[in-house]
């Protein structure tokens, strides 16, 4: 400790510093803070949004002397807005009377535009956090640079927020009159007089007036409408098909969605789910060549004899039409009505029936009718029929390049995407359908469903590739249409990707982790014929040969693995079961060489009328067992995988050596020297 005399200059000095460190840190007391407009003035990146403010009096005037709440969009945002930029525009932009932080943000905001239409707020959930993420209609809040807080000339209050889209209100044709926030109602009622496009909506305000429906579009609260423009109603008689029901399932009661914060895929329930049918909606988004496309669905889950179960897919054609008691969103067709076939679902959005020129599916259209169209002929001819439908994102896939210059292999491929009967997800889930056979000869194309809590995803795996159904039930006349996520029958992956993404080989992969030997499998100058025993054929084991197994499936004896696996796989060579029937057929001395020692297998199909127990299919034959190949030809970019019913293993195929892995052959050493040593 210093003495005061001797350390009193120095604590003069800290102190000082002390003081000063505080005064720069903090501003004076009484110091003014700055205010939104010196906020705008200093940030290039809202310099549009502060241009538009000064340019109108009544913006001006309350970014000056008035208590508000601001929404900027950036200047990329204005950049990628279309409408028209007025002077008025900026209106919808503030809250006048108020300043508030987001955390007092109310569902809705008045606006100062004309009639005061107000903004709607959603809170989305950000993943599996607590965070929020906030949305003014459409728009996304960047919280990061909102909350600013500063007041005016006149000392009011005024919040900034910035935003990332432009804000887009409810505007007349003519910019001598203004639309004076309508709810849905006075939106069809004046439909003509506001800026829609092209797009017309007499038709489905016809049906709603001659079902005395007005009054669903008048509820108070926050609603959204789906509106079919007049391009749907065609052809008749669909018009006659938009009763009281159908105009319910048009309306999600209680709920404002607009299109960014909608989670793609959950399902609302509408005014037509009630005790006697049930209907739902969901939103959700196709990537064309220069953005997204917004669809929504309607699920008929109960229906009756005027209203069949199952999915209608539109398109969202002007999105996001705020109004006074929620959100309208106008539709290219009338939901819940089915009245096509599955040609005329996949025409519907490519100009022929309707004025669309894309869809989900153009790209599948697109293939079918540049190799002759034969395969549309067909769906078009059948009664009763299933299509897995390959999605737009689906066709980028680089290794469909070569193929499709083959007519003949696309052919096969679009046949193996087609089932003669219908099998829409609730069938296939309930009757707990493994398998089904494909429209291409010997193709089969096989079902697995992954449950995640309550909820179950349905994949599909057609010539190795496995898919999957992302949008299930689309309703036809004549079938059920599926889309799923890949081209089924083009393989992408190699025999050891094939192994790692499999649900149904789990417990294959897992051995085959052990001594590296799944690394092999990824060799693209390879060729491959695995016999891979399914999770089930390893379950057949735990009770055929309990010690055997366990063992196995332990880590200190897992090197016993490789070897076995060995015997299930052959190197240099890709063959399909045909291949190998064919090769037996000709010399029933062949024998394969796999990789551990010769496979002394016979390889036999039993077809359908010979089957009198069991399943029809091929078999192999391995010391006296018959074993079902349950998914044969699962081709690979290396190489082809046979899923089979059991494992090639014999119960002296463990053994263990000593008490700890890698001691039997030290143990052997230790022994010789020992008898040498003796012997001497």
């Amino acid at each position: 400790m210093c003495r005061l005399k001797k350390c009193g200059g120095a604590a003069k000095t800290l102190l000082v510093l002390a003081v000063g460190l505080v005064l720069v840190a903090q501003p004076a007391l009484g110091a003014p803070r700055k205010s939104v407009k010196q906020k705008l003035q200093e940030d290039p990146e809202l310099s549009q949004f502060y241009l538009l403010l000064e340019q109108n009096v009544l913006a001006n005037f309350t970014l000056n002397f008035h208590k508000a709440t601001f929404f900027a969009p950036t200047n990329e945002a204005f950049q990628r807005f279309k409408g028209p930029v007025d002077d008025k525009l900026i209106l919808y932009h503030i809250a006048s009377g108020v300043s508030q932080t987001l955390d007092k943000l109310s569902d809705t905001v008045t606006t100062s535009y004309d009639g005061s239409p107000p903004l709607w707020v959603t809170r989305l959930q950000k993943g599996n956090t607590n965070k929020k993420e906030l949305f003014i209609n459409n728009a996304k809040v960047l919280e990061k640079r909102s909350n600013f807080q500063g007041v005016n000339s006149q000392n009011s209050p005024q919040v900034l927020h910035v935003i990332d889209e432009v804000l887009v209100p409810l505007t007349s044709v003519s910019t001598d009159t203004s639309v004076d926030n309508p709810d849905a109602a006075g939106f069809l009622a004046q439909s003509e007089s506001v800026q829609l496009g092209s797009h017309r909506v007499r038709s489905f305000r016809q049906r709603v007036n001659q079902n005395q429906k007005e009054a669903v579009f008048k509820a108070g609260g926050g609603n959204t409408f789906f509106i079919p423009v007049d391009e749907g109603f065609k052809p008749p008689p669909r018009p006659e098909k938009i009763d009281m029901k159908v105009i319910d399932g048009h309306v999600i009661p209680g709920r404002v969605l607009f299109i960014r914060p909608t989670p793609t895929g959950e399902e609302f329930d509408t005014l037509a789910f009630t005790d006697n049918i049930r209907v739902q909606v969901s939103f959700s988004t196709q990537p064309d060549d220069k953005s997204h496309r917004a669809y929504v669905s309607s699920n008929t889950v109960v229906g009756d004899t005027s209203h069949p179960t199952g999915v209608v897919m539109a398109e969202i054609v002007h999105a996001n039409i705020p109004v006074k008691n929620g959100v309208v969103h106008l539709i290219h067709r009338p939901l819940m009505v089915v009245d096509t076939t599955v040609t005329q679902f996949l025409q519907s959005f490519k100009g022929i029936v309707s004025e669309k020129e894309d869809g989900p599916l153009n790209k599948l259209y697109e293939v079918i009718m540049d190799h002759g169209g034969e395969f549309m002929t067909q769906i078009t001819n059948m009664k009763s029929l299933t299509l897995f439908a390959p999605s737009n994102a689906a066709w980028a896939n680089a290794n469909l390049n070569n193929i499709l210059q083959t007519k003949d292999k696309v052919k096969e491929i679009l046949r193996m995407h087609l089932v003669a009967e219908k099998l829409p997800l609730e069938t296939i889930l309930s009757e707990n359908i493994i398998q089904v056979e494909s429209a291409a000869a010997r193709k089969n194309l096989y079902f697995n469903v992954i449950r995640h809590g309550h909820n179950e995803t349905l994949t599909v795996e057609g010539g190795g590739v496995n898919a999957t159904v992302v949008q299930p039930n689309i309703a036809a006349t004549n079938g059920i249409v599926h889309i799923i996520d890949r081209v089924l029958g083009i393989p992408y992956s190699t025999v050891g990707e094939k192994l790692a993404t499999d649900p149904a080989l789990n417990k294959t992969f897992w051995l085959a982790q052990s001594e590296r030997f799944n690394e092999q499998l990824n060799n693209p100058h390879k060729r491959f014929t695995f016999f891979v025993p399914r999770d089930a054929a390893w379950e057949k084991a735990e009770l055929h040969y309990p010690s055997t197994h366990k063992k196995l499936f332990m880590r200190d004896f897992q090197y016993h693995a490789k070897s076995i696996l060995e015997r299930h796989l052959i190197v240099d060579q890709a063959f399909t079961m045909a291949e190998l029937k064919d090769l037996f057929q000709r010399n029933e001395s062949a024998v394969p060489h796999t990789v551990r020692d010769v496979l002394h297998i016979k390889v036999k199909e039993i077809d359908k009328t010979e089957a009198e127990t069991g399943e029809a299919g091929y078999y192999i034959e391995w010391q006296g067992e018959r074993i079902l190949v349950s998914r044969p030809d699962v081709e690979c970019t290396n190489g082809i995988i046979h899923v089979i019913d059991s494992a090639l293993l014999r119960d002296t195929d463990v053994y263990v050596t000593g008490g700890v892995r890698g001691l039997g052959p030290v143990m052997s050493v230790l022994t010789l020297l020992l008898a040498a040593t003796l012997a001497f």
